[in-house]
C-alpha cells in the first residue's frame, strides 16, 4: 500500500492538513488500512523533502496546510500509469504459515487449513454485508464509491482463498498417498540447496 501516493492523490484536490488527510484517506478506504497521525506527518515530511509537496500557509484554526507541487503531480501521474508489481509480492502470512507447516512435527496442517477456511468464509460474509450496506446508501458520493471498490476487492480475495485452500488440501492428500507407497528411509539432513530464487527469477528462467 502506498501511503505516499495516496496522500498525494488527496492533496491534488487542494491543500490539506495532516489529520484531515488521515480522515479522508480512511474515508476513501473504509478504514481498511487505518493510519495514525504520526505516520501521516512522517510521510508528509518525506514528500516535502523530495519536493513533491510544500507547506502552504495555515487555515483559520492554525493547522499547517500542505499543497502538491508540479513534481508531485508528475509523480502521481506516473504512479497511476504504472502497474502494481506482482513479481515482488508482499509477504502473505497465510502462505508462509502453510509453507512452514508442511512436515512440521506435531502440526496437523489439514486442521490449519480448515480453521483458516472457516475464518475466511466468515470474513467474506462480513464483507458482503458491508457492501450491501454501502449500496443501500444512495445516492453514493465519491468516498462511498471508493470504499465500494475496496470492499469488493476484499470480497474477491476472500472468494479466491477457499479455492486455494482446497487446492492445498488436495495436494497434501496426494503427497501423503504417494509417501505411503514409497519405501521408508532413514531420516537424515536435508540435501543442500542453492539460494532460493524469487518469483521474478523463476519467471525469467521460463522465458
Amino acid at each position: 500500500m502506498s501511503i505516499r501516493h495516496g496522500l498525494l492523490a488527496l492533496l491534488e484536490r487542494g491543500p490539506r492538513y495532516g489529520s484531515q488527510l488521515r480522515t479522508e484517506f480512511e474515508s476513501r478506504t473504509g478504514a481498511t488500512w487505518p493510519l495514525n497521525v504520526g505516520q501521516v506527518y512522517t510521510t508528509l515530511s518525506r514528500l516535502e523533502r523530495d519536493g513533491l509537496i510544500v507547506q502552504d500557509g495555515s487555515d483559520d484554526s492554525g493547522h499547517d496546510l500542505y499543497a502538491i507541487t508540479d513534481d508531485g503531480r508528475t509523480e502521481l501521474r506516473t504512479w497511476f500509469g504504472t502497474p502494481v508489481d506482482r513479481t515482488s509480492p508482499p509477504r502473505d502470512e497465510l502462505a508462509i504459515k502453510l509453507a512452514m507447516a508442511v512436515g512440521a512435527p506435531g502440526v496437523d496442517i489439514r486442521e490449519v487449513i480448515q480453521s483458516q477456511r472457516r475464518h475466511t468464509l466468515k470474513a467474506m460474509q462480513d464483507y458482503t454485508r458491508l457492501k450491501a450496506q454501502a449500496l443501500a446508501d444512495v445516492p453514493a458520493d465519491r468516498d462511498e464509491v471508493a470504499w465500494l471498490l475496496v470492499v469488493e476487492q476484499l470480497i474477491f480475495q476472500a472468494e479466491a482463498e477457499p479455492r486455494w485452500l482446497d487446492h492445498c488440501e488436495s495436494r497434501l492428500v496426494r503427497l501423503a498417498e504417494a509417501a505411503a507407497t514409497e519405501p521408508s528411509a532413514e531420516p537424515g539432513p536435508a540435501p543442500a540447496r542453492g539460494p532460493a530464487r524469487s518469483i521474478a527469477d523463476r519467471a525469467r528462467a521460463k522465458r
